[in-house]
């Protein structure tokens, strides 16, 4: 009987990454990821997505109230910025030093690190 695995799924995107909204209302706005929901494919972004939320009084918030707080953002609506140009990117894989996969980016050809 074959053993199943669960497979991690490899994205173009990491926590700490700088991205820009590609599609949806934030369209153009750029951010830092904050988190990556792999089994979802969805990414937490700075300043994106902003929906309120409506609290109830608890014993550690007495006052209760509304928050505001970022959503997921799909990762196919997001594209990496490239650290040294400064603009959107495409990603792709390659064998770097060590044998171990490394992004890089497709408009410039370099190596992103992350």
């Amino acid at each position: 009987m074959e053993r199943k695995t669960k497979k991690q799924t490899k994205l173009h995107i990491k926590t700490g990454d700088t991205v820009k909204v590609i599609a949806g209302d934030d369209k153009g706005k750029t951010g830092k990821v904050l988190a990556v929901d792999t089994a979802k494919t969805r990414a937490f972004v700075e300043g994106i997505n902003i929906v309120t939320k409506h609290v109830k009084p608890t014993a550690a918030k007495p006052q209760g109230g509304i928050e505001k707080k970022e959503a997921s953002v799909h990762i196919s609506n997001l594209m990496l910025v490239d650290p040294k140009s400064g603009e959107a990117t495409r990603t792709g894989r390659k064998a770097g030093e060590n044998g171990k996969l490394v992004r890089y980016s497709k408009k410039t050809g370099e190596v992103i690190n992350g």
